[in-house]
């Protein structure tokens, strides 16, 4: 038995602040071959990006895979379009959530898992801005006992 090796390329933090995360999975995404050398060089940024259905086809939207500089005039489209492999029946699941609930499809970070690409996406419900200064106060209070307790330690 072997243990996947995985290694973080882009983790998508403004999505755990502005959203509450109902379910996470994972996806295959298709790239050409300057795509996946940028990726390994670190060069991808999920800030904008959100996955979409159309014609039971997921795709990834708003990504940026910065260009590969050895692959000079035979480079990428650093924001194109990216198809997700995903089951139909997961697609069909993500699709019923979408229209019934109106939560959104959003990544949530860009792996690599065993060499290759791997992109989690996350079901999500957008936050209201009283949830954002809550999950601050509760954070801040948090610290702050943890500081409270080292210093009588």
């Amino acid at each position: 038995m072997t243990v996947a090796t995985e290694k973080n390329v882009s983790v998508n933090r403004k999505a755990y602040h502005d959203y509450f995360v109902v379910r996470s999975l994972e996806a295959g995404i298709v790239l050409t071959g300057t795509e996946i050398k940028a990726i390994r060089d670190g060069r991808a940024n999920l800030q904008e990006a959100y996955a979409r259905i159309d014609n039971g086809e997921m795709w990834l939207v708003g990504a940026h895979i910065g260009p590969y500089a050895p692959a000079n005039r035979f480079n990428h489209e650093p924001r194109r379009l990216r198809k997700l492999l995903l089951h139909r029946d997961e697609i069909r699941e993500l699709e019923r959530s979408v229209n019934q609930q109106g939560l959104t499809i959003v990544p949530l970070r860009l792996y690599l898992k065993d060499g290759i690409a791997k992109v989690e996406l996350a079901l999500v419900r957008g936050k209201r801005q009283y949830d954002k200064r809550e999950v601050i106060a509760k954070r801040t209070a948090e610290r702050e006992m943890q500081r409270a307790i080292r210093r009588r330690v």
